[in-house]
């Protein structure tokens, strides 16, 4: 691989946040490591959100990043340098085109331990695109009251526990609907 290959690559990756099922250990993470694989992403650390944002699950224990800053908790998740194509293959995975989630920049710290264990971190270069598959605006808001404004700081195996993969939920209904018989449903 020349340099100039490099340097067109570098210029043409998108950073992305991943805090819920394309984190390692997760069921989407298969995508992450094809995309890994074929050399369309590369892991670049374990990050947490500057400011405060909601991290909920909705319906089959999916996991959503709110929009609204200043609420909830610093999110803990994975930071990926993605080609083009990966974010093409991401997108269609986040349904971005059916209004599922959308694709919005964010600002990160590395997530570290300096000396004695003290917690380090540090930011993302703010000339960095750094973006996170937010939660759709058309149902952000009842999605953060029917989980009666709480949130997680992270997507870890206890808040995944119910976790439904796509395929085995029902197909007679879009994830659309599923979200909407969610946040209609009475809190547990």
């Amino acid at each position: 691989m020349g340099h100039e290959t490099k340097a067109t690559t570098e210029t043409t990756t998108t950073l992305v946040f991943s805090y819920g099922t394309l984190k390692r250990g997760f069921s989407n993470h298969v995508l992450m490591q094809d995309l890994i694989r074929s050399g369309d992403a590369s892991f670049k650390g374990v990050y947490q959100t500057l400011e405060n944002y909601p991290l909920v699950c909705g319906p089959y224990r999916v996991p959503f990043l709110l929009n609204k800053p200043g609420s909830g908790q610093r999110v803990t998740g994975e930071l990926y340098s993605v080609s083009p194509r990966g974010l093409s293959r991401l997108d269609e995975l986040e349904g971005i085109s059916r209004g599922h989630y959308v694709r919005q920049p964010i600002r990160l710290a590395a997530k570290g331990e300096g000396e004695g264990g003290d917690l380090v971190t540090e930011r993302v270069s703010s000339s960095c695109v750094v973006e996170a598959y937010y939660a759709h605006k058309s149902y952000e808001e009842e999605l953060w009251e029917r989980n009666r404004r709480r949130s997680f700081g992270a997507y870890t195996e206890k808040e995944a526990r119910g976790y439904v993969k796509r395929n085995d939920r029902p197909q007679h209904l879009s994830f659309l609907d599923h979200i909407r018989i969610f946040v209609s449903s009475p809190c547990d």
